[in-house]
């Protein structure tokens, strides 16, 4: 490889002043350049077009830009090989991925590294290269390699370019095109890394337009979710809300006067339309609650056959209505279970009235099986049954199947909340089903789950709620009186008509303030605190009547609509001796 001057030396045969011809191949050599350097532009801006249209090509976008470069860099040097060397930062060695296409042998492009004794490095496709060798050609003169630096200035690879050896038969690049030709491959390492780097930022962008698409995608299901929701859930409510408000208006209608058997027949309705409105309201709690890992879970040792036959005493009425038989099939080996009553009522009814739901003839089954450490809670029924398109979204929230008469009752919670609650409880949901043949669902829980270290159970092993988040003891009193601080109408009206009939004389108060008056005059047996009045929050006065000496040993229970995760905790901390959520549940005030 011949040694160039920046410039051609002047000789004997050259005048001191440029001669036209010599103005003229300096001209041509610097055009070889720009044009050259335009070639190859051009060419990368067609890589990083195609690679931002998505347009599919014959290998990688990384790899068209490297294979483009060494192509137009092979075809404006004129015979000599051009390769790319890829490096990773933990290796000592770089590899050769790209080289041009030039028609000579492969073996024969050598780049010689000058030194106490030369080396020949051969480029061809996976030759392995010593970074110090690399480093060694990059500084030599001319130099025969070009580093490609990222973003942060980091050697990701070079740019190396070799000569036939022996010489090629190819003409001679002038001395004119050879000076220039450090310079050709200085600035197309520069285009080469800038590419790339302009293409790591298409495809992030490609990247955040994807998951932008797959968020909107997202957002467009919920809000058809949401909607679904918002439909059932207007429905569900106005449906008992239009027994509540036409039967209460009948019992007040002038002039009607129904028969103590219809007088009793409404108020069940309104009863039962009550309930119904606050079970949609908890399912809703509930999933916001599981989702939210917020959740209570009261461990006890239920009594499988007892809890068994009370689920089915709650949907005979129902079941008795559509003309349907109830079966329960109980495994002797099946007495008792870990698990919270109460979520495992839940989870049983939610099965069960959809068995019953569609259902309209033929019978519908509770059957409880022991299998190893697991028992086994089926609901079976001979309905409608499930296609297996409608089973893959069976347990998705507000999810409801369509084309069927009975697709407007409920608001597609009661499945989600229900597999969530297996979940909890170490366990899982199956289901079988077959359009016109009837389903099968079941509920699989361990008969003891495993539990967080620290929590303890009811009767004081390891399981459950905490001593801690237990009430106060109330020391039974002889006192009626009773002092209630409510500045709700109807459910002061409710609890005061309540207890006085059973032998409590009640003080109701609206305020913070009247309530410091009643209390200079008054002695109450205990108090029932709201938690938000309008002059005033009930827990401050709690605390503030526990500070008082006079009211320290005054039983306090909290009445009130927060019912929440935490809530009880936190009327707790403030000082109250019980809590009770609202709607009250008489029968529970009634023994507090």
């Amino acid at each position: 490889m011949q040694q160039y001057s920046s410039l051609p030396e002047q000789n004997s045969q050259i005048d001191a002043t440029p001669t036209p011809l010599i103005k003229i191949q300096q001209l041509r050599a610097e055009l070889w350049l720009e044009r050259s350097l335009n070639h190859l532009q051009t060419s990368l801006n067609d890589c990083l077009l195609a690679a931002s249209n998505n347009v599919l090509q014959a290998s990688s976008p990384e790899a068209e830009i490297c294979q483009t470069v060494v192509n137009e860099l092979d075809s404006a040097l004129n015979g000599d090989r051009v390769a790319i060397a890829l490096f990773q930062p933990q290796e000592t060695v770089a590899r050769v991925c790209y080289v041009s296409h030039s028609p000579s042998r492969a073996e024969s492009f050598v780049v010689e590294v000058v030194g106490k004794k030369t080396k020949k490095l051969r480029l061809k496709l996976q030759e392995v290269l010593a970074l110090k060798d690399l480093q060694q050609i990059e500084n030599q003169q001319p130099p025969s390699a070009w580093q490609l630096t990222d973003d942060s200035g980091s050697v990701m690879g070079w740019l190396i370019v070799a000569t036939a050896f022996p010489q090629s038969d190819c003409e001679p690049f002038s001395t004119l095109q050879a000076q220039l030709r450090p310079q050709l491959m200085t600035r197309a390492a520069k285009y080469c890394a800038t590419a790339l780097a302009q293409l790591r930022q298409i495809q992030s962008w490609q990247q955040h337009s994807q998951q932008l698409g797959s968020f909107n995608q997202e957002l467009e299901r919920s809000n058809q979710l949401k909607n679904q929701f918002l439909a059932n859930t207007s429905h569900e409510i106005r449906t008992p809300l239009s027994s509540i408000i036409g039967f209460t208006h009948l019992l007040l209608a002038q002039g009607y006067e129904p028969t103590k058997e219809r007088h009793q027949e409404y108020l069940r309705i309104i009863q039962s339309s009550g309930k119904h409105l606050l079970a949609l309201i908890n399912d809703i709690l509930d999933l916001s609650k599981i989702e939210a890992n917020q959740l209570e879970v009261q461990w006890e040792n239920v009594n499988v056959p007892e809890l068994c036959r009370n689920v089915l005493a709650l949907v005979k009425e129902k079941a008795a209505n559509k003309g349907l038989k109830l079966r329960l099939e109980l495994d002797s080996n099946v007495t008792t279970v870990v698990a919270d009553p109460l979520r495992l009522k839940q989870m049983l009814l939610n099965l069960l009235f959809n068995a019953l739901k569609f259902t309209s003839t033929g019978v519908v089954g509770l059957e409880v099986v022991a299998k190893g450490v697991f028992v086994h809670f089926i609901v079976w029924d001979t309905g409608i049954g499930i296609s297996q398109e409608d089973q893959a979204q069976l347990f998705q929230p507000y999810f409801q199947i369509s084309n069927v008469t009975s697709r407007n009752e409920g608001t597609g919670l009661g499945l989600a909340v229900t597999r969530k609650l297996a979940e909890i409880h170490g366990g899982y949901v199956e289901v079988e089903s077959e359009v016109n043949r009837g389903s099968r669902f079941t509920i699989i829980l361990p008969f003891t789950p495993f539990l967080e270290a620290g929590e303890v159970r009811e009767d004081g092993g390891d399981l459950g709620v905490t001593a801690s988040l237990y009430p106060l003891a109330i020391t039974p009193s002889s006192s009626k009186e009773i002092l209630l601080v409510e500045d709700d109408l109807p459910n002061g009206e409710l609890m005061e008509t309540y207890l006085g009939k059973l032998g409590y004389h009640v003080t109701w108060v609206k305020t913070a303030s009247q309530m410091w008056t009643v209390l200079t005059e008054l002695e109450p047996a205990v108090i029932l605190m709201d938690v938000n009045l309008p002059d005033g929050n009930g827990l401050n006065l709690v605390q503030q009547l526990r500070s008082n000496q006079h009211y320290q040993k005054i039983p306090i229970i909290a009445q009130t609509a927060m019912a929440m995760k935490g809530d009880r905790e936190i009327c707790l901390a403030a000082g109250v001796n019980d809590y009770i959520s609202k709607p009250i549940d008489l029968s529970l005030l009634t023994s507090l």
